[in-house]
């Protein structure tokens, strides 16, 4: 293969080569995305940045059955994505990493964004 910008692209090109993630975090970063991408999971997370709430008030605004929200939450959480805490005879959730949260604001802002050819 030729390219005709050969020595423009080769800074860039070692640079990219030296910032390429370990396959380990390749497969880390991917996962939070994978996890992320499910719309039932997303509307959890959108919920839950606004404040911590059980499954209950999770279930009014999220919809769907307990037993289905419960499965997205188990997923969640076992991937850290948000986190539990005992609150009397409840549950609390809450978002686990403010990472998760400046991701999630993010995608948002992005989807103003006008991308022009």
């Amino acid at each position: 293969m030729y390219c005709e910008h050969t020595k423009e692209h080769k800074n860039t090109v070692e640079k990219a080569k030296n910032e390429t993630l370990s396959v380990e975090n390749l497969e880390k970063i991917c996962r939070v995305f994978h996890l992320l991408s499910e719309p039932k999971r997303m509307k959890i997370v959108l919920a839950l940045m606004q404040g911590e709430m059980c499954v209950y008030h999770l279930l009014e605004v999220c919809e769907g059955t307990l037993s289905g929200l419960s499965h997205q939450l188990r997923i969640l959480r076992d991937n850290k994505i948000v986190k539990a805490r005992r609150l009397g005879k409840n549950i609390e959730y809450s978002i686990a990493d403010e990472h998760v949260r400046e991701i999630v604001e993010m995608g948002i802002r992005h989807l103003d964004c006008k991308i022009e050819n």
